[in-house]
């Protein structure tokens, strides 16, 4: 949520801001949160003044009963009680129209970076660089469910009766496998200085509104019938709402985090949900990267944080690059953002595996996450986020990049630890 002081001052810059975005239709969102803010502003105005008012005749009502003038006393309490009415009037309609701005201007998106190349959808990405040789193997790559079916490891037909068309059972070495990918993850983020956490698995819709735009809410998360929970569509919801109205020290920034935690997603929209494998599903599991810190800070991180995801991605031997988005690829709430694609030697083709954003102060605007400097003054902190590991999705990359031809699939150094010793896993199919 951008700064109201800030879309007054510059109304223009914040509809450029829209059109480079692609979002006509908000154009006029400016305009209606300027005038809104405008009669807010007079209400309060209006207010304050009946409140001075009335301080003033209770100060003369008290004078008059000292001085024993009680019938004067008592006729200049009737206009305390005019000046009452008319407050309760006010102040139920400067409510009324302050959500009303809230929630216009939580609609209009955040200013993103100046480099940010201009693109209406995703196919507009801007490729920057690549890490590790993409590499064809001279024998067959077959698709990942196929290769998980050798060892036993997926069952999509159970899971389609227990649960549905987007749920899948993880069986033997993949099961393993997948956890252990999490946990080098995990220590991998831990020996970056990050600290382990397991939020929340379920948050209030307030603390929804305050990570992500309305129309993300309503394509992505689930709600728990009759109550005021949604279960987490990543960790990152939880993580930042975690300091939701407060007011950290800037002793204490950055604060850096990695979770873990099972993601739930209702996938609306046009990529729907992909019935043969497991590369979009309704559950799968995850884990995040946090960062909250000073605004200078911010960009600095942003880089220290895809880089840890090119760096852990190449000690699995699986070849990455960067992807920028473009500005109509970002979400409202960023002011930047990359994807790290891994690379599919059996699409011969780049696919995302994470996504790094910075979101600058919208998410704390929202949440009113606040630090206090040193000389005293308050300012809302930067937050910024990015997927170390998602399973089953990085699964597909593992596997293509560490088949061989003999069905195997090597397992690099760094896992074996997490994998009993094991160097490789033999199919059984």
């Amino acid at each position: 949520m951008l700064d109201i002081k800030f879309v007054r001052e510059h109304p223009e810059k914040v509809k450029e801001n829209i059109k480079k975005k692609f979002q006509d239709k908000k154009l006029p969102l400016v305009d209606e949160v300027i005038e809104l803010d405008k009669r807010v502003r007079e209400l309060k105005a209006e207010g304050d003044t009946l409140r001075q008012q009335r301080n003033t005749v209770s100060d003369e009502i008290g004078s008059l009963f000292r001085e024993k003038r009680v019938d004067e006393a008592n006729e200049k309490k009737q206009v305390v009680v005019d000046i009452n009415e008319k407050l309760v009037d006010i102040e139920k309609e400067e409510e009324k129209l302050s959500i009303l701005l809230k929630e216009k201007m939580m609609a209009i998106p955040n200013i993103i970076a100046p480099d940010v190349p201009i693109g209406e959808d995703d196919s507009k990405n801007v490729e920057e660089q690549r890490f590790g040789e993409p590499v064809v193997p001279d024998y067959e790559i077959p698709y990942h469910s196929d290769i998980m079916a050798r060892f036993d490891g997926l069952d999509k037909e159970a899971a389609g009766r227990v649960s549905g068309a987007g749920f899948y059972y993880l069986m033997g070495d993949i099961a393993r496998l997948h956890s252990a990918v999490l946990s080098y993850a995990r220590d991998f983020m831990i020996d970056k200085g990050f600290t382990y956490c397991i939020p929340p698995y379920m948050i209030h819709g307030d603390a929804v509104d305050g990570v992500m735009s309305f129309e993300e809410k309503d394509a992505m998360m689930y709600k728990i019938e009759g109550e005021d929970l949604y279960l987490i569509g990543t960790s990152e919801h939880s993580m930042i709402a975690k300091f939701k109205d407060q007011l950290l020290s800037e002793k204490d920034l950055p604060i850096t985090m990695t979770s873990y935690s099972p993601c739930f997603r209702k996938e609306v929209g046009a990529h729907g949900i992909e019935e043969r494998g497991v590369y979009r599903i309704h559950q799968f599991e995850k884990q995040e990267m946090v960062v909250i810190c000073r605004p200078e800070d911010s960009e600095t991180w942003y880089d220290k944080m895809w880089n840890y995801s090119v760096e852990l991605f190449r000690s699995l031997d699986i070849p990455v690059r960067k992807l920028v988005c473009c500005s109509g690829d970002l979400a409202d709430l960023k002011y930047r953002s990359c994807d790290i694609e891994a690379w599919s030697p059996r699409q011969k083709k780049y696919f995302e595996v994470c996504s790094c954003s910075n979101l600058t102060d919208a998410q704390a605007r929202r949440l009113g996450i606040r630090y206090k400097k040193e000389n005293g003054e308050k300012e809302f902190a930067h937050t910024l986020n990015n997927t170390v590991i998602a399973p089953p999705r990085m699964l597909i990359a593992f596997l293509e990049n560490n088949l061989q031809e003999d069905g195997s699939v090597l397992i690099p150094e760094v896992l074996r630890p997490y994998m009993g010793g094991k160097e490789k896993l033999v199919p059984k199919n």
